[in-house]
């Protein structure tokens, strides 16, 4: 199949949680034998913080930061036998929203990505004029990177005539164990975007912690934080982590915690991407609670689960680095096994051929 994306960036991870999750899906699907071409915006700085360049299992194609631009994109993608809008491209969704059903053939699938339904949904719930909704019952297809039960019958209530959840993975070509690093060596790292809908779980998660215990180490990464003056003496602020330094990261502190964010816990089935990128580094994975982790990772024996700030220090000051170590390696073992892009890919090929087959003319 020939496939037109058009999504927030593949090059670049600044302001863009959901890089990975392309390149990994996007070169599985490379790797089945697809074409496929990513559209992404020159915007919010992404082109001046690129992380990879242009890769040779994509066609990447950056066009200007204007209307014209993008139409013009949509023209070029026209010929497709897949047409995909992903949510949070950050400029111009609203026009590309409704143009991607404008390109509808008898012989193509025009599908919408959502690489944040929970927010997604809860925006247009409240929100009766959002444009958005008008369009949902126009692409054959919606495709979410997580959701599960809840997210499916809810974008079904919004009129989707098909919503398929294609969750996070590891690619273990990019994410992978590797020696530990003294720069990162503390005893729980986070790394995660200041955004408002997680900024008060992050205090209840990570800083409660922090502040319980006083004598470990902590490291907090990711665009927003503020620097030392506005964090607790034993937090390291790092910033903006680029992918390249994810692993050693991930290898290197005794226990890396994922905080969701308020609409991801609420809905479940929702396991951030750092969660099986982590465990693909062999990371003791400590998350905030919620619904469906167990689909993923069973507690206790591959991640470990904390209700609250209390528990997540409680875990901190009395896990051994022996414990932690047998974690990581059933997380990685789990991981691989189960929770792979390759994996993903199939599932997404499977789909979006039955959905071919069933919009194809008799």
């Amino acid at each position: 199949m020939q496939i037109a994306f058009f999504g927030s960036s593949l090059l670049s991870a600044w302001w863009n949680g959901a890089a990975t999750y392309y390149r990994g899906l996007i070169r599985a699907l490379h790797e089945r034998g697809h074409r496929i071409t990513f559209y992404e915006p020159d915007a919010l700085g992404r082109q001046d913080n690129r992380d990879m360049n242009p890769p040779d299992w994509a066609r990447v194609v950056v066009y200007a930061d204007d209307e014209a631009a993008a139409r013009e994109m949509l023209a070029d993608a026209r010929h497709a036998d897949v047409v995909i809008k992903a949510s949070g491209v950050g400029v111009h969704d609203a026009l590309l929203e409704a143009g991607v059903p404008d390109l509808k053939r008898a012989d193509n699938v025009v599908a919408f990505w959502d690489v944040d339904a929970p927010a997604t949904l809860e925006r247009l719930h409240d929100d009766s004029d959002d444009p958005f909704r008008a369009q949902i019952p126009r692409y054959d297809l919606v495709l979410t990177y997580g959701g599960g039960p809840r997210v499916v019958s809810a974008y079904e209530a919004f009129g989707a005539r098909r919503c398929v959840p294609i969750y996070n993975a590891l690619d273990p070509e990019t994410h992978f164990p590797e020696p530990t690093a003294a720069e990162y060596d503390v005893d729980l790292a986070f790394v995660g975007n200041r955004l408002p809908d997680r900024e008060q779980r992050v205090e209840r998660f990570f800083l409660e912690a922090v502040r319980r215990c006083p004598d470990r180490r902590f490291l907090i990464g990711g665009n927003g934080w503020p620097e030392r003056n506005g964090m607790p003496p034993n937090v390291r602020v790092l910033g903006h982590i680029y992918t390249r330094d994810h692993n050693a990261i991930n290898a290197s502190a005794t226990c890396v915690l994922n905080i969701s964010r308020d609409s991801m816990a609420r809905f479940g089935y929702s396991p951030a991407t750092r969660v099986f990128e982590a465990a693909g580094a062999g990371a003791c994975v400590v998350t905030d609670a919620w619904r469906g982790v167990e689909h993923f990772f069973e507690p206790g024996t591959e991640i470990l689960v904390a209700e609250d700030g209390a528990e997540v220090a409680d875990i901190v000051r009395t896990i051994t680095p022996q414990q932690a170590r047998r974690i990581g390696d059933a997380a990685l073992a789990r991981v691989r096994a189960e929770h792979t892009y390759a994996q993903r890919a199939v599932e997404t090929e499977t789909v979006l051929r039955e959905r071919m087959q069933r919009e194809a003319p008799a």
